[in-house]
């Protein structure tokens, strides 16, 4: 659809003023007549070579060195590495979280809660567990979010604060892993 000379300096004017592109659209509808698509509408400003006011600001993605860094929230510290005075790492080469204590090794009145590096075959993700009473087992969760846990035990069934324990731990595991 082609605008008028006139038609295009209003949409100009609505851009300069501040309005955005629904509020663009709903103008050329209401005082022009003229039904277009949100898309058409971000089409026409972009033809016409106008900057939208209320844009989000455009980054480039491709210098991380220019990524914003965040700051840590209101009253929380941050360790100094210097301060410690060894900055190496830890025997197992990965650093400790700051403020989440070791988990204690499994064993009978802990709880455990690990995911495989590789999944099983036909699982979306899968692990071990071990259950506060020592118990062990292999669970997976499948394509259809279906938990399936296999133990040595037949028929076992965990404490309900141990059901409790696996659901929270998994949902942190799965978080962390991005699912």
């Amino acid at each position: 659809m082609t605008l008028s000379p006139e038609q295009k300096q209003a949409v100009a004017a609505w851009v300069a003023a501040g309005d955005n592109l629904s509020a663009v659209q709903k103008k050329l509808s209401e005082q022009f007549k003229i039904s277009m698509t949100y898309r058409d509408v971000r089409f026409l400003v972009d033809d016409l070579g106008l900057e939208l006011k209320n844009a989000a600001p455009k980054t480039d993605a491709s210098d991380v060195s220019k990524a914003a860094v965040a700051k840590p929230a209101a009253g929380v510290e941050r360790a100094d590495p210097s301060a410690l005075g060894d900055d190496t790492l830890p025997p197992d080469g990965l650093p400790e979280d700051e403020g989440i204590p070791a988990a204690p090794p499994p064993g009978p009145g802990t709880f455990s809660l690990e995911m495989d590096r590789i999944m099983r075959p036909g699982t979306m993700v899968s692990g071990s567990v071990t259950f506060s009473d020592g118990v062990t087992g292999k669970w997976a969760l499948d394509q259809q979010g279906r938990l399936m846990l296999e133990t040595a035990q037949k028929g076992y069934q965990p404490s309900p604060a141990d059901v409790q324990a696996f659901q929270r731990e998994l949902q942190t595991q799965l978080q962390r892993q991005g699912y």
